[in-house]
C-alpha cells in the first residue's frame, strides 16, 4: 500500500505537459503566420499603411507612452464601420465629372441630406486640409529622416523634394508618378520583412511588451501613469490619422473606383483598416518598444520626459533607430529612402482629394474659368505647404494637420452617422445577393435610395449579365417578399419588371 505522507512529490508551475518549445519559438511562429496575410494587405494598401506605421506610431507612443498602441487598436474597430460606411455612400452617389467618377463626402452630403451648402462646406475644407494642412506632415517626416540618416539639411531635401512634387502635380510628370506607383509597394513590402527581421532577432521580449502595452493602457503600470489619459487620446487620434477611416478622405478615392456594387468598395476599406492598424501599426510599435527605441514626453514638465532611452533623438525618427539596433546604418537609410516614396505618393493623393473638391465646387460649370483657377490654385498651395512643411519643426506640421483632420472627421462622421440608414442598406442587399449565389450588383430601389441615378446607366452597360441573374433569381417572388428593401408588394412586381427591361437592354459595345 502507497505511503501518500510520506510521498514525496515535486511540485511545477503549468502546462504541466510540455513540448520543448521556449516563448521565442512560439512567437516566431506567430510572426511567421501572420506573414503572408499582413504582406498581402501591404502590397494592396502600401502607401497609407507604410506612412502612418512609420510616423504616427512612433507619435502616438512619445505623446501618450506604451498604452497608446492599445487604443490605436480600439479605434481600428471603430474605424471600420466607419470606413464602410463612408466608402459605400460615396460609391452610392458618386457622380461623373470629366469622364471620370467622382464622390466623397460632399457628394454625399448633397443627395443624402439634400444639402448642397453643407457639401460645399466640407469640400472648402477638404481643400484646406489636403491642400494646405496635411502635405507639410509628409514633406516633414522625409525631411527628418534624410537628415537623420543620410545627413541632407532639411532646406536641401525640401527643396528637391519640392521641386519633383511640383513636377508632377502641375501635369509634367506622369512618369514620375507612374514609377514612385510601381515603386510603392515594393519597397512598403520590404519595409515590413524588415519590421519582422527586428521582431525575430528580438522575439522573446514580445510577450512582455503585449504586458506593457496593456497595463499602461489600463493605468496598471505606474511608471507611465502620468499619461494614462494621454494614451487614449494620442492613440484614438493618431489611429484616426493612420488608418483614415471617417476622415472623408477614403471616402474621395473609394468614389473614384469601378465596383457593380458600393458594398464592394466599402468592405475592402473597412479590411484596409484592419491591415494598417492590427498588422502593420502593432508590429512597429512592438518594434520601437521591444529595442526601447523611444522616448516618452513628460505632461507636467514642458522638455521633460518619464522615460528617455534616445537623448536627443526626434520622435519621427524612433523606428529608424529601431531598426538600426539589428541593422545598425542600413536600416535607417533604408527607412528613410522608403519614406521618400511613401510621403511621395502620399502629397499627390492629397492633391487628387483637393483637386476632387475643386470639381464638385465648380461641377455645375466645370469647364467655365472658376473650375480652371481653382485647380491651379489649388495645385499650387499643395506646392508651396510641403516645402513649408519640410522645413519647418515635427510640432508644427503635425499640430496643424492634426486641427484639420479632426475638423474633417467631425464634420463626416456626423454626416455618416445621419445616413447610416442607406449606408447598412447596401451591405444587406449585397448579403442577400451574395446569399442566393450571385455576383452583387447595385440597383438603388432595392436599398430605397434615391438620387443615385447613375446606377441605373452604369450597371445596364457594364454588368448586364449580373443584372440578368439578379432579375430572373434575385426578384423571384418566393424569394423577395413584401416588405423586403423596403417594397410593398405592388413595388416588388413593378420593380421586378422594371429589372427585367434593364436586363434585355445590350451594354454599349458588348453583348447583353
Amino acid at each position: 500500500m502507497t505511503d501518500y505522507k510520506n510521498l514525496k512529490l515535486r511540485a511545477s508551475s503549468n502546462p504541466h505537459i510540455r513540448n520543448g518549445e521556449d516563448t521565442r519559438g512560439l512567437m516566431l511562429d506567430v510572426i511567421i503566420a501572420l506573414m503572408p496575410a499582413l504582406l498581402f494587405g501591404v502590397w494592396h494598401f502600401g502607401v497609407r499603411v507604410a506612412i502612418s506605421a512609420v510616423v504616427s506610431v512612433a507619435s502616438a507612443i512619445f505623446f501618450g507612452g506604451p498604452g497608446a498602441v492599445f487604443w490605436m487598436w480600439a479605434i481600428a474597430f471603430l474605424g471600420a464601420g466607419s470606413a464602410y460606411i463612408e466608402s459605400a455612400l460615396s460609391q452610392v452617389w458618386k457622380e461623373q465629372v470629366h469622364g471620370e467618377y467622382r464622390g466623397g463626402p460632399a457628394y454625399y452630403i448633397e443627395k443624402g441630406l439634400k444639402s448642397r451648402p453643407l457639401g460645399i462646406a466640407f469640400a472648402i475644407l477638404t481643400v484646406f486640409g489636403c491642400g494646405l494642412a496635411l502635405p507639410g506632415i509628409q514633406s516633414n517626416a522625409f525631411g527628418q529622416a534624410a537628415a537623420h540618416s543620410l545627413d541632407i539639411d532639411p532646406w536641401i531635401s525640401g527643396f528637391i523634394y519640392t521641386v519633383l512634387i511640383a513636377y508632377v502635380v502641375l501635369g509634367g510628370g506622369r512618369r514620375i508618378a507612374k514609377t514612385a506607383e510601381k515603386i510603392v509597394p515594393f519597397m512598403a513590402i520590404a519595409y515590413i520583412i524588415l519590421a519582422f527581421v527586428v521582431l525575430f532577432a528580438h522575439a522573446d521580449k514580445i510577450v512582455e511588451i503585449f504586458q506593457l502595452i496593456f497595463s499602461c493602457a489600463f493605468n496598471q503600470n505606474a511608471a507611465y501613469g502620468a499619461v494614462f489619459g494621454l494614451a487614449i487620446q494620442w492613440g484614438v487620434k493618431r489611429g484616426i490619422f493612420s488608418n483614415e477611416a471617417g476622415q472623408g478622405t477614403g471616402a474621395q478615392a473609394s468614389g473614384a473606383a469601378e465596383v457593380s456594387h458600393p458594398a464592394k468598395q466599402g468592405l475592402v476599406q473597412a479590411f484596409s483598416v484592419y491591415v494598417d492598424t492590427l498588422f502593420v501599426c502593432s508590429a512597429t510599435a512592438v518594434m520601437i518598444l521591444a529595442t526601447n527605441a523611444f522616448n516618452v514626453a513628460d505632461p507636467a514638465n514642458a522638455g521633460g520626459f518619464i522615460a528617455q532611452f534616445l537623448p536627443g533623438i526626434e520622435k519621427s525618427n524612433f523606428t529608424q533607430e529601431a531598426v538600426n539596433t539589428v541593422l545598425p546604418g542600413f536600416g535607417g537609410t533604408f527607412v528613410a529612402i522608403a519614406l521618400f516614396f511613401f510621403t511621395f505618393s502620399t502629397v499627390l493623393a492629397y492633391a487628387f482629394y483637393a483637386d476632387s473638391s475643386i470639381a464638385y465646387l465648380f461641377k455645375k460649370d466645370a469647364s467655365g474659368p472658376g473650375y480652371k483657377y481653382g485647380i491651379i490654385l489649388t495645385r499650387v498651395a499643395v506646392i508651396a505647404a510641403t516645402f513649408i512643411g519640410s522645413v519647418s519643426s515635427v510640432d508644427v506640421v503635425w499640430n496643424f494637420g492634426s486641427a484639420a483632420v479632426g475638423a474633417m472627421a467631425w464634420f463626416n462622421i456626423i454626416v455618416i452617422v445621419l445616413l447610416s440608414k442607406p449606408g447598412i442598406a447596401t451591405l444587406k442587399d449585397y448579403e442577400a445577393q451574395k446569399k442566393l449565389g450571385l455576383d452583387p450588383v447595385f440597383v438603388p430601389k432595392r436599398c430605397g435610395i434615391e438620387g443615385a441615378e447613375l446606377w441605373d446607366k452604369i450597371v445596364p452597360e457594364h454588368y448586364a449579365k449580373e443584372l440578368a441573374a439578379l432579375a430572373s433569381v434575385g426578384l423571384n417572388a418566393s424569394l423577395v417578399k413584401a416588405g423586403d428593401y423596403g417594397m410593398s408588394a405592388g413595388e416588388v412586381t413593378e420593380f421586378a419588371a422594371k429589372l427585367d427591361r434593364l436586363a434585355a437592354l445590350k451594354p454599349v459595345g458588348g453583348e447583353s
